[in-house]
């Protein structure tokens, strides 16, 4: 027995609201991709990618109030790893 065409016409908002959020977690994970300097593609070029992350620069999509300084001991020990 085929579906009533009321009961197809139902489905539509449904799809519309899938396919938005499809969209988004696409264009989102594209944007992290390629702006974020925390995401990484290729790990054997760097094998300490977390060396280049600027720690002055938010990381997350919202930021409030974020203030960034250097702990002195960890400096110290950053200096003698290298």
């Amino acid at each position: 027995q085929l579906p009533s065409p009321f009961s197809v016409f139902q489905l539509i908002p449904l799809m519309g609201v899938l396919s938005f959020a499809a969209v988004g977690a696409f264009s989102f994970s594209v944007y992290s991709l390629f702006s974020k300097s925390d995401v990484i593609i290729n790990k054997s070029g760097n094998p300490e990618p977390w060396e280049t992350v600027d720690p002055t620069k938010p990381q997350k999509l919202l930021t409030i109030n974020q203030k960034w300084k250097p702990i002195e001991e960890l400096e110290d020990v950053r200096k003698l790893m290298k």
